[in-house]
């Protein structure tokens, strides 16, 4: 699928991402949460395929060890998954009110943005951590991480997936754009 394609689809979804609830959300980001423990293994294997990679492509230690996922990270992706259930849901959320001197009350009240594209390096767990920053605040999420990150960001994705399919969400609600090099979405 091409930019502009990914781009449509995203923009189709954004309607469903605004109107779900918060117990939607949460779900979720919950069945995220069990997904990243009971995959594990999954996640490590197609890790080690990245890792690999990098070390034949003799890749700086700091960036390797970024890339890294172990049962550290792991444990970090899910916590993370329960930090922004706790957060309180920001949309609809009445930030300001008014009164105008001909007596009309208004407001500003948080909405979605509708679509976010977030390119990152790599860092595979910026992967669970947009797309529940994106999910809580109501937005569809167009990731696209560094190419060293391309099984564990797949993989990570594949849960992603399987948990918006679960809670029966749009699939289109987060995509990942697997462009190589530096081209954009």
């Amino acid at each position: 699928m091409n930019a502009s394609e990914a781009a449509k689809r995203a923009h189709g979804a954004a309607d469903a991402a605004a109107h779900l609830t918060t117990e939607e959300k949460n779900r979720i980001l919950g069945t995220l949460e069990e997904l990243l423990r009971e995959r594990q293994e999954f996640l490590f294997e197609e890790n080690r395929k990245d890792i690999e990679k990098a070390r034949s492509e003799l890749l700086p230690a700091s960036l390797i060890e970024r890339l890294t996922m172990d049962a550290k990270v792991v444990d970090e992706m899910a916590a993370g998954l329960r930090d922004v259930i706790e957060l309180p849901d920001p949309v609809g959320e009445i930030v300001k009110m008014w009164q105008r001197p001909s007596g009309l009350r208004v407001g500003r009240m948080r909405i979605p943005i509708g679509v976010i594209a977030i390119i990152y390096e790599s860092r595979p767990n910026v992967t669970v951590d947009a797309f529940a920053l994106c999910l809580k605040s109501g937005n569809v999420v167009i990731l696209k991480g560094g190419k060293e990150a391309l099984y564990s960001n797949r993989a990570l994705f594949g849960l992603i997936r399987d948990a918006l399919t679960r809670c029966s969400v749009p699939a289109e609600v987060a995509q990942l754009r697997e462009t190589s090099g530096r081209a954009y979405l």
